[in-house]
């Protein structure tokens, strides 16, 4: 392909005829992606903003490296979709995140060089490090390479990973994308440059050779070594600030900082990388949302959005009308009574609700970072001291804090609220973020009571109840988006509503889903079958009532959104013995909520469809 010819990505065999690209060409291809990014992501929805900023960066690693060979671990997935492109997934990406489709976050089973599996924050070292270390053990000598944001050093685990790459061994190279600030904001003039001479292959091969010589000198050559090195470091703390000492510290050696956005000097720094004889770290700074303004001007609201119009930047969603925001504004209104109240977040301000207390009461907002293990135990601090923490929280990102929830506030029996959002199927994030496990593992903890609203005023009569608590852990879990409900005030409970007739079929959920239950029941009345309803809004510790109620009836159907194994009907079933039980098995992949529920037997004709079978 010539230098004057504009390459066709869909003609391309990728990622392989990239390397055979001018870097002319390598920069059009990055402004054809950038366009195919913006008008796919309107469409489907997705995370742009990060996904804009590592453009250059992706197409450098796939130049540099050769993939599946060379192993890529992308850390949580936001910033991969570049990568998606350039691996033979362009003809698919229309479908990104869409049922059927490719997926949204790197999955081994949809591409060979989908290394490792993301979705939650932090691991990609750990990950990397495992996978660089089975292949020098198996003599591999191919590379892998770990790319994670700054974000990812609010997490635990990175610390971890990095404690033990820089020791390694291992041909493991890691990319800190600092997408925060402009290259220019982060470093001056002078380290610019330096880190440009330091990247330059001449430089690292001057500098081999001149150790491998000074290494052979009897007795004064290893001193040598030492001392240069040591002189060299003094002066390169002063002008790089101390960015590149916590990583030579931990064994690393350490290129950067590079401008994320010149392809040039990212392949210069990779390259750089690959002649280092021990373990890499590589500074890169890009900017979100690069190339599309309302991203730029607005990268936390691009981070993950859903349609939006390309030339305004408008969502076509209404956050306003959310569980997660009617949980968030009540939370102000308790707090304005309740001075005790802390609201704290893992980096989910906007996505939980929090905002509004944020903005109201500054000084009892803590946004800890990536952080969920240490948000729990900070929550144990508070409440040790009298203050009541409501920690608000993703159900698949609670996952991550189970020992903390057992250790630093179950034993001493301690009273901390948990608000779990987007508890149920979440669609189109897929596997790594549906909330079905927290049903399972928050009951299987001791002196934690569960509420499960299935509408608005539900939501607000549990947070209410779970405040005022006096012991314990409290967990709200409430579903993503908007209250569907159509029913009227009769059927609200802060603990548990109950219609009987005197039949013999009981039909039993919690949550949204009652929404559909009473579809389901009144599908049953037209094949002339009547059907009584019980609503548990507590929905955990079970309550003898509960028990009595459903051991009455001959054919019980309890409906779940959650894992059925731990459910609450396989416990109702252990305690009553005539519960036929309809939950998720499995994982669940993306696709439209709706749809999903569907395939997992929880619509209104297939729960309609299960009671039939069994009765007729």
């Amino acid at each position: 392909m010539t230098d004057n010819k504009k390459p066709d990505l869909y003609k391309m065999d990728l990622p392989g005829d990239l390397k055979k690209l001018s870097h002319h060409q390598c920069i059009e291809l990055c402004a054809d992606i950038r366009k195919i990014l913006i008008d796919t992501v309107s469409e489907t929805g997705g995370h742009l903003a990060s996904n804009l900023g590592t453009v250059e960066l992706s197409m450098a690693i796939h130049r540099v490296f050769d993939s599946p060979r060379d192993k890529i671990v992308w850390d949580v997935g936001h910033q991969a979709y570049t990568h998606k492109i350039l691996t033979g997934r362009l003809g698919e990406f229309h479908t990104l995140r869409r049922e059927g489709g490719i997926s949204g976050f790197c999955r081994p089973q949809e591409s060979e060089h989908d290394a490792f599996i993301s979705g939650h924050s932090s691991n990609s070292v750990s990950a990397a490090l495992g996978i660089a270390t089975a292949m020098k053990l198996n003599g591999d000598d191919h590379h892998t390479v770990a790319v994670f944001g700054d974000g990812a050093f609010t997490g635990g685990l990175i610390y971890e990973g990095l404690n033990n790459a820089g020791k390694s061994d291992t041909n493991l190279v890691i990319i800190l994308n600092h997408n925060e600030m402009s290259i220019s904001r982060n470093v001056g003039s002078v380290a610019k440059y330096l880190s440009t001479l330091r990247t330059k292959e001449s430089y690292l091969n001057t500098k081999n050779a001149v150790e491998r010589t000074l290494d052979k000198i009897p007795l004064a050559g290893k001193p040598l070594i030492k001392v240069i090195k040591g002189s060299k470091n003094a002066i390169k703390n002063v002008v790089l600030n101390n960015s590149s000492t916590m990583f030579e510290d931990l064994g690393f050696a350490f290129i950067g900082p590079i401008d994320g956005h010149d392809l040039e000097a990212l392949e210069n720094g990779l390259r750089s990388a690959k002649m280092q004889n021990k373990p890499v770290f590589v500074y890169v700074c890009t900017v979100k949302g690069k190339g599309y303004p309302p991203a730029e001007q607005n990268p936390g609201e691009f981070h993950g959005i859903g349609k939006f119009e390309i030339a305004t930047g408008n969502p076509d969603v209404v956050l306003s009308d959310s569980f997660s925001s009617v949980f968030g504004k009540e939370l102000v209104e308790l707090g304005r009574d309740n001075k005790r109240i802390c609201a704290v977040t893992a980096a989910m301000k906007y996505g939980t609700g929090l905002q509004y207390f944020s903005k109201a009461y500054p000084e009892r907002f803590f946004d800890v970072g990536i952080a969920e293990g240490h948000a729990v135990t900070f929550c144990g601090g508070l409440a040790s001291m009298g203050m009541i923490p409501v920690f608000a929280v993703y159900s698949t990102f609670l996952q991550r804090s189970y020992d903390q929830l057992i250790h630093d506030l179950a034993i001493c029996n301690t009273h901390a609220v948990i608000a779990v959002d987007r508890a149920g199927i979440v669609g189109d994030d897929g596997e790594t973020h549906q909330g079905i496990f927290d049903v399972p593992f928050l009951t299987s903890v001791p002196n934690t009571t569960i509420y499960s609203p299935s509408c608005y005023d539900e939501l607000k009569l549990c947070l209410r109840k779970c405040i005022d608590q006096p012991t314990g852990i409290a967990a709200l879990r409430y579903p993503r988006g908007n209250d569907c409900s159509d029913f009227d005030g009769s059927y609200i409970s802060d603990n548990y509503y109950y219609s009987g007739s005197g039949g013999d079929t009981l039909l039993i959920t919690y949550g949204r889903l009652f929404c559909d239950l009473l579809k389901t029941r009144d599908m049953l009345k037209e094949h002339g079958v009547n059907a009584d309803l019980l609503k548990p809004v507590k929905i955990f510790p079970i309550e003898d009532e509960l028990i009595e109620i459903v051991s009455k009836y001959k054919k019980v159907f309890f409906f779940e959104e959650s894992s059925r194994s731990g459910s609450l009907c396989e416990k109702y079933s252990a305690l009553c013995g005539n519960v036929i039980c309809r939950a998720i098995d499995g994982f669940v992949p993306h696709g439209s909520t709706s749809s999903l529920l569907d395939k997992a037997g929880l619509s209104p004709q297939k729960m309609t469809d299960l009671v039939m079978e069994h009765i007729m």
